[in-house]
């Protein structure tokens, strides 16, 4: 008997001890794990960024090819001349100061088994979790006469850049009583209200520098984001200058013809105009596709509780490139999803619970300077599926007074100003 006591009291030593030591294992593989995250706008920066405040030891690497992001959202502001060029540019000198080691090189092909990633500058990461934030990229060719090379005559600025410097040019250059003209793709597409906020925008730089010129949009759709609200504020303050073809109203565009700046229909109609902005279809940033995580959408169906990729274990896609409906693919979208994808890495690493899945957006969007509107939701994952919280979002009042529209436009500009902070860390 008092041999087998003994064993018994060994045994539950060594099972104590083992158990005591559980802890300690698992906090020794988070410190020595390493993520690796791609890209570094709202949804990428906001991750690597998270990662770092949930996980003081974690090793971090964020893959960014530009010195500085310039935003597309606000880029329209850039159009009307309401903000210079580089109020839109972000650096990532506070979070290297974080210890996060932040590379600029692009991402050019990634392992997802033997969890590699190959870089432009020749390096090749070895990563324990990976998270992709490659925002999108254009269908080129999708629509007839529209590629690469059209783009450098008819612009489609829908990533912040040369592009958009470019459509800028092209606007101040215009005669006074021409056509700006803006083909509208069929959803889902990066930002849904962006194409009708930069109408009207650039409306509002015609109304003081050309105020004998039109813009034409030319839509896939019969419907967009807080519709009533741009086309009640479009009247409000530009009067007939902006004319919005919908899909049934003949909108949709079947060719361009960048050199003659020519947009075809599907009823034949032809239009032409004297700065012509073509938006193509979409799809996720290449990178993904390299992956091996998009689906034959070319967007990334992922996870609802972490964004983890329904493809390949231990990689996440956060931001423009995945598919989150409801949630629209936004600048706030993605922040929300990169920290979220963070804290769930964190826990996961440190043997943690999972964190609840809850995720938010807000959008604002100018019609004018004085003159602003929102739409805000909050989403839930239950049952693997993103639904919306009924209730807990909203949108601005149709008929709202001056006073509300330009304390919705201050708000905007404190939004830009908070989740750069909270994405980029200045």
């Amino acid at each position: 008997m008092p041999a087998l006591t003994h064993s018994l009291s060994r045994r539950a030593l060594l099972t104590g001890l083992g158990t005591l030591a559980m802890p300690a294992l698992v906090r020794a593989q988070a410190a020595s794990a390493h993520v690796v995250v791609v890209g570094g706008g709202f949804g990428g920066a906001a991750a690597a960024r998270h990662l770092r405040l949930y996980h003081g030891t974690l090793r971090i690497t964020l893959v960014e090819p530009a010195a500085r992001h310039y935003t597309c959202a606000f880029s329209s502001h850039y159009l009307a001349g309401l903000r210079d060029w580089e109020s839109l540019g972000h650096g990532f000198d506070a979070l290297r100061a974080m210890g996060i080691d932040v590379v600029h090189a692009a991402a050019v092909d990634v392992d997802p088994v033997g969890r590699t990633i190959a870089l432009s500058d020749g390096q090749r990461l070895v990563w324990d979790k990976l998270v992709l934030s490659p925002g999108v990229d254009m269908r080129w060719g999708q629509l007839a006469g529209y590629d690469a090379q059209a783009s450098m005559h008819a612009p489609h600025a829908w990533k912040a850049g040369a592009q958009t410097r470019l459509l800028r040019e092209q606007l101040q250059a215009m005669p006074d009583g021409g056509t700006f003209a803006i083909v509208i793709p069929p959803s889902p597409y990066r930002c849904p209200p962006g194409p009708y906020e930069r109408a009207a925008l650039v409306a509002h730089y015609f109304r003081a520098h050309k105020p004998r010129s039109r813009i034409l949009l030319l839509d896939a759709k019969n419907d967009f984001s807080k519709k009533p609200l741009f086309l009640q504020g479009w009247k409000a303050l530009y009067g007939d200058m902006i004319d919005w073809r919908s899909l049934d109203d003949d909108g949709q565009a079947v060719r361009i013809d960048a050199l003659r700046r020519e947009v075809e229909t599907a009823s034949g109609a032809l239009h032409h105009a004297h700065v012509l902005n073509v938006i193509p279809p979409q799809k996720a940033g290449w990178i993904a596709e390299r992956a091996g995580v998009t689906d034959a959408s070319g967007w990334v169906p992922v996870k609802a509780t972490n964004f983890e990729s329904r493809q390949q274990a231990h990689v996440h896609v956060i931001g423009d490139a995945s598919i989150a409906a409801p949630m629209p693919k936004s600048g706030a979208s993605a922040n929300s999803q990169g920290r979220l994808v963070a804290a769930a890495i964190s826990a996961e690493l440190q043997g943690q619970a999972a964190p609840q899945a809850w995720y938010t957006n807000t959008c604002y969007s100018l019609i004018g300077p004085e003159h602003g509107i929102s739409v805000a939701g909050v989403y839930r994952a239950q049952n693997d599926r993103l639904l919306e919280v009924a209730g807990a979002g909203g949108i601005s009042p149709l008929d709202a007074p001056a006073w509300f529209r330009a304390a919705e436009a201050r708000y905007g500009a404190a939004w830009y100003t908070a989740i750069g902070a909270d994405t980029w860390g200045h």
